[in-house]
């Protein structure tokens, strides 16, 4: 596909269109992993948005995972859509190019309500949610650290810990206090995000 002449913009559309309207599987694959590659990027924003909203799981995975596209291209809606789809796919997040420069204060809301329904339904919710958090902790989100915190499960306990103090939010830095040896981990950089992934 890099070696298609780029030069005449509507040919070379049509000639990529082409491609994508013909592809089977692992070509469709292909096509959204190589999207970064493509002349003209902004021209395929659709489509890579329409991936996402796909059920093909390993087409979803060539946009979502490892793909700096998204994080260049897509709207705030569309890369809270990606990330919300990813985690409810139970997709590894950290997979996710440009996952914490993307970060925003809508997805952290949109996080913590997942978290309660997933909490109202008995069931869990995967640590690495809390990454995207952290930096726009307000008292209605720590409550969310809290109740991780005092869940007594130890992938809670060290996500609100890791939450905690990147927060830069002095609440939530005086409830990490609460837990010293988690401080300390943190502190001493035996915590990190890695441990959850």
């Amino acid at each position: 596909m890099t070696q298609i002449d780029a030069s005449d913009k509507d040919i070379y559309i049509k000639n990529i269109e082409t491609l994508f309207d013909t592809a089977e599987m692992n070509e469709l694959v292909a096509l959204y992993s190589a999207l970064p590659l493509l002349t003209y990027p902004e021209q395929w924003l659709f489509r890579a948005t329409d991936a996402v909203r796909s059920n093909m799981g390993f087409v979803f995975d060539a946009i979502a995972l490892h793909n700096p596209y998204p994080e260049r291209y897509f709207s705030e809606a569309a890369w809270n859509q990606l990330v919300l789809k990813t985690i409810f796919n139970d997709k590894p997040i950290n997979f996710i190019e440009g996952l914490q420069s993307r970060a925003n204060a809508e997805l952290a809301l949109t996080l913590s309500d997942f978290a309660h329904e997933r909490w109202a339904a008995g069931r869990s919710v995967p640590a690495q949610v809390w990454r995207l958090v952290g930096p726009f902790l307000n008292d209605s989100l720590l409550n969310d650290l809290t109740h991780l915190f005092e869940s007594g499960q130890l992938l809670n306990q060290q996500a609100a810990a890791l939450a905690a103090s990147e927060s830069g939010y002095e609440p939530a830095i005086a409830l990490l206090s609460q837990y010293p040896e988690l401080k300390k981990s943190v502190t001493s950089g035996e915590l990190t995000w890695a441990n959850l992934e």
